[in-house]
C-alpha cells in the first residue's frame, strides 16, 4: 500500500496497531529481526515502520536539508531537538520523513492510527519538535514498510511474522538494539522458542 492511499483508507483492521515481529525464516533480508509497527491494513494492502532499525541522520541534519535552520544556528539546538530520535522506518520512498507520535499533538495533516498513536508527514511536526511544542512522546522515520494486497497475509500464514498489539514504550523505546526481544517478550516467547518452519507459536 502506498502512503498516499493511507489518508484515504481510515477503516480499522485487525492488523492496525499491532506489532509484526520477523520469524527466523523471514526470507527478505530488509526484515530479518525487524519490529514493524502497522499503521494501516485493508485489502488494498498493508504500511508500516520498522521501528528498530537505527539511522545514521540526526534531526540537526534534517532540519538543515529541509532548510529549516542553518549551519550557525545546528548547535543552537535545544537538547530536545538535538537528541530526537531518526530511524529507518523501511525500504520505499526512503528519502520521505514521516513522525510517530503520541496523540497529544495533531495538526490538520495528522492521520490517527490507533486510540493513542498518530502519523504526521508534513512540516508542521518537525517545526513544533523543534520549538518545544511537538509531542510528548514521537519519532522520525525516513522510509516505510509496505505490501501489496493480501501480499502481508500470505506472508503471516508461511510464518513470516508473528503479530501482537504494540505497546507505546515499545514504539518509541530509545533503545533499538534489544527491541526485537523485548518485542517477543510481550507475546512471552524468547527467540531461541521460535523456529524457522511453518506454524504458529
Amino acid at each position: 500500500m502506498p502512503f498516499s492511499s493511507l489518508a484515504n483508507n481510515r477503516e480499522r483492521s485487525y492488523l492496525d496497531g499491532q506489532l509484526l515481529i520477523a520469524m527466523p525464516g523471514m526470507a527478505d533480508g530488509n526484515f530479518a529481526r525487524s519490529v514493524v509497527y502497522v499503521c494501516a491494513h485493508s485489502q488494498a494492502g498493508a504500511m508500516g515502520f520498522i521501528i528498530n532499525r537505527p539511522q545514521s541522520l540526526t534531526f540537526a541534519d534534517v532540519l538543515l536539508h529541509l532548510e529549516m535552520i542553518d549551519r550557525a544556528d545546528a548547535i543552537m539546538l535545544p537538547e530536545h531537538a538535538r537528541d530526537f530520535p531518526i530511524q529507518s522506518g523501511g525500504p520505499v520512498e526512503v528519502g520521505r520523513g514521516f513522525v510517530l507520535h503520541t496523540d497529544d499533538y495533531l495538526s490538520d495533516s495528522s492521520i490517527p492510527v490507533s486510540d493513542d498513536i498518530s502519523l504526521t508527514a508534513t512540516l508542521d511536526v518537525v517545526r513544533a519538535i523543534s520549538d518545544g511544542r511537538g509531542p510528548r512522546r514521537a519519532t522520525m522515520l525516513l522510509g516505510y514498510a509496505g505490501w501489496g494486497p493480501g501480499q502481508l497475509e500470505h506472508e503471516i500464514a508461511n510464518n513470516g511474522w508473528l503479530n501482537c498489539p504494540a505497546t507505546e514504550d515499545i514504539i518509541f523505546d530509545r533503545a533499538l538494539e534489544g527491541k526485537y526481544e523485548r518485542a517477543l517478550a510481550l507475546m512471552g516467547v524468547t527467540p531461541a522458542m521460535l523456529s524457522a518452519d511453518a506454524g504458529h507459536a
